[in-house]
């Protein structure tokens, strides 16, 4: 950034004489402050203050100027961003005018409330009379100056560069600062105020612009893309063509020439680690791992089945000396025994042995004696069920009812558990077939198992457009669907017979329900039409069973059920590469300076730079000065401001010029020597002449002479 920050702490102060003015720049961008007759400022810090809150303490604090992005973590800066004095390049906010002076007066030195100089401090042109009233207020009741000057920046960068012999007497100053542009005309020597024009337009707003467009443009590096880095791209690869909508065609059809004008900005970026494949000596020391972990699981395992199988030995004996002394003791006896081992009796403890001799036999790994119990045939079971009723008791034709009922029930779990086991054993065989045909002819395979998916998804699709918008095959014209149109032919069936049933029995009145009959309706309602409901049917069992052979032979295949979802493509994620963190600058380059000369573009109706000195001229002109001086102030057209460093500004302001002014008028842009330091090297150069102190005046002359006076008020340059 060619704007460098200077705020160290002068100690040279008390040296310097009483008589040496301190001249100030004090623009909308940066603040900068010295001695007059030196040959560069002391000070310079940008013209903003900011008031965070320290996260700890809770104290607020006071910064000036730039600031350390270190230092900030420790404060809490979203209630206070940086604030500025100025309005339009006027300053308005004076108690963050006196923040930045308190900071300036202190970085140059001066440990007193009194500053014993004279200041000569710039302004812009043609500033309100309340402004200067009010800074020369808080110069003079704060600081106690002894006397002030004001002067515009872009008359002293004129003069400054008409000593060096750069620009003439007559000319034009054009100076694009941070907010603002000014097209000042100067006759011999002196500025013409009437005559200047002024637009809001400056490099602030370039700046936004470019913000704007590269966070529109990469949404997802916004946090990358701060005021200060963006002024930085801006400084470093902006430029003005000669022709912009050439230009812009020149981007647009994507030539080569667009390509290697275009910039790319390379964020930090840490690539994604490569795994290597491990070698055959890593893979020896893994399985040889592998090998000891598990030699080691089994050992444990072993050891924990012969610890439970000798816990189950000693339970099992125990169990058995228990019902060896049982057959020992008396018949009145035995509760008492009993109740000293814990058991109630003694078909507790046998069945106790047989878990535990099952358990055993588990832990051993040995199988089960299953005693084949012979099957009860239904007679034997349903003793009831064929006997008439007239020859049962009422007690035994409720049994008769239960046995009847139970035996439907087994029936029909018998009948579910043959169609279950038949499913499974169709499923087997043609999953068998399905893996037979895709070993013979895998890509064949994958084609039919494409088309099948594709014609089940159709018939899938038509169906639920028909549960929509109801099977009568009508098109809804209109585009809208209607309350008819959402229901099925179910729904509407039910409706249909509800609305009929109500009207016909009840004659106009509300008696659906009265009789017995009137409930059957809701059988028929619900007959034949359970199939009709929502929910899955064979086809999406069978499309869903294709989609996911489709998944596991060929891993990128989609359903599209997955992708209709979201009415897009289905994200395909990939590792982040290089030029994820890139950020391409190329129609912007040229894009954002041109609101110097179509301010449109932003939205502001101004004129441009151009448009703004033909502008100044014609006033000039209806001033009564001559022709000639108006011919000559083209000749020597001078550009100055940080906003005019741009490549290409003195063609496309010399070629704009061109088109307004009459044929064969002599048209010379000229840059200035140092677009950015020429007004406080101008001033500062000023402020050491004699002529300065008779054009200075005291806080006497302010508070007699008011603010007519003030208004009125004019520095003359020339000497």
């Amino acid at each position: 950034m060619p704007f460098i920050s200077r705020t160290q702490r002068q100690t040279d102060y008390n040296l310097i004489p009483p008589s040496c003015p301190i001249v100030i720049d004090n623009g909308a961008s940066y603040f900068r402050i010295g001695w007059a007759g030196e040959s560069e400022p002391r000070i310079i810090f940008r013209n903003i203050v900011q008031r965070p809150r320290h996260k700890i303490t809770g104290e607020t604090v006071t910064i000036v100027g730039d600031h350390d992005p270190m230092l900030l973590k420790y404060f809490d800066c979203t209630r206070s961003g940086p604030r500025s004095a100025f309005d339009n390049d006027v300053v308005f906010q004076f108690e963050i005018m006196e923040y930045i002076l308190d900071f300036a007066f202190d970085r140059l030195g001066a440990d007193e409330a009194p500053i014993n100089h004279p200041i000569l401090i710039t302004e812009c042109a043609c500033n309100p009379v309340h402004s200067r009233s009010k800074m020369a207020e808080l110069l003079f009741e704060t600081y106690g100056v002894p006397s002030i000057a004001f002067g515009v920046d872009a008359a002293f960068s004129y003069k400054y560069n008409q000593q060096l012999g750069i620009c003439d007497r007559n000319g034009l100053a054009i100076c694009s600062g941070f907010t603002t542009s000014h097209v000042i005309p100067f006759i011999n020597g002196e500025p013409v105020y009437e005559a200047c024009c002024r637009t809001n337009v400056g490099g602030y707003h370039v700046t936004d612009y470019l913000k704007q467009l590269l966070s529109l443009k990469y949404p997802h590096h916004m946090q990358r893309l701060t005021w200060e880095k963006v002024e930085d791209l801006k400084m470093e690869h902006c430029y003005i063509t000669l022709d912009y909508a050439s230009e812009v065609r020149l981007f647009q059809k994507g030539a080569k020439e667009a390509e290697e004008k275009t910039r790319c900005w390379q964020l930090p970026w840490t690539p994604t680690p490569v795994e290597e494949p491990p070698s055959e000596e890593e893979i020896a020391r893994k399985t040889a791992l592998k090998e000891r972990q598990g030699q080691r699981l089994r050992e444990m395992a072993e050891a924990k089945r012969s610890s439970k199988i000798n816990e189950l030995e000693n339970e099992l004996k125990g169990l058995e000396f228990l019902i060896q002394q049982l057959r020992h003791v008396n018949g009145n006896d035995i509760p008492s025994f009993l109740a000293e081992t814990g058991y109630v009796s003694k078909q507790e403890i046998e069945s106790a042995i047989v878990k535990v001799t099952q358990s055993l036999r588990k832990a051993k790994g040995e199988q089960d004696e299953i005693e084949e119990k012979p099957e009860i045939s239904n007679s034997e079971k349903y003793t009831l069920i064929d006997i008439p009723d007239n020859m049962l008791t009422p007690e035994q034709v409720k049994e008769k009812k239960r046995q009847l009922f139970l035996k439907t029930t087994s029936e029909g779990r018998q009948r579910a558990k043959q169609k279950r086991f038949e499913e499974e054993l169709e499923r087997e065989r043609r999953n068998k077939e399905d893996e037979q045909r895709r070993l013979e002819n895998p890509e064949l395979y994958m084609e039919q198992l494409l088309v099948k998916y594709k014609d089940l998804s159709e018939k899938v699709e038509q169906r639920k457009r028909l549960k929509t918008n109801g099977n009568n095959g009508n098109e809804n014209v209109s585009g809208g669907v209607g309350r008819g149109e959402r229901l099925n032919a179910a729904q509407k069936e039910r409706m249909r017979l509800l609305t009929t049933a109500a009207f016909d029995r009840g004659k106009g009145e509300d008696t659906f329900g009265i009789k017995d009959e009137d409930w059957q309706l809701y059988k028929k309602m619900s007959k034949d039409n359970d199939d009709e409901d929502e929910g899955p049917n064979e086809d999406e069992a069978e499309l869903a069973r294709v989609a996911s052979k489709l998944r596991e032979i060929d891993p990128t295949f989609f359903p599209k059920s997955d992708a209709s979802s979201s009415g897009t493509e289905p994200p395909r994620f990939r590792p982040l590469r290089k030029e994820d963190f890139q950020i391409l600058i190329g129609v912007e380059r040229f894009r954002c300076p041109e609101i110097l000369f179509h301010p449109n573009l932003i939205g502001i109706e101004q004129a441009g730079l151009d448009e703004m000195a033909g502008v100044s001229i014609q006033r000039l002109q209806s001033k009564s000065q001559s022709l000639e001086d108006s011919n000559g102030l083209t000749n020597s057209i001078l550009i100055t401001g940080g906003s005019c460093l741009y490549p290409g500004m003195s063609e496309r302001l010399e070629a704009g010029i061109r088109m307004i002014r009459p044929c064969g008028t002599p048209i010379r842009v000229l840059r200035a020597s140092d677009a950015v330091l020429d007004a406080w090297l101008g001033a500062a150069s000023f402020a050491s002449t004699m002529h300065f102190q008779r054009q200075v005046f005291n806080k006497t002359d302010y508070y007699e002479k008011g603010e007519d006076w003030l208004r009125r008020y004019q520095l003359k340059y020339s000497f």
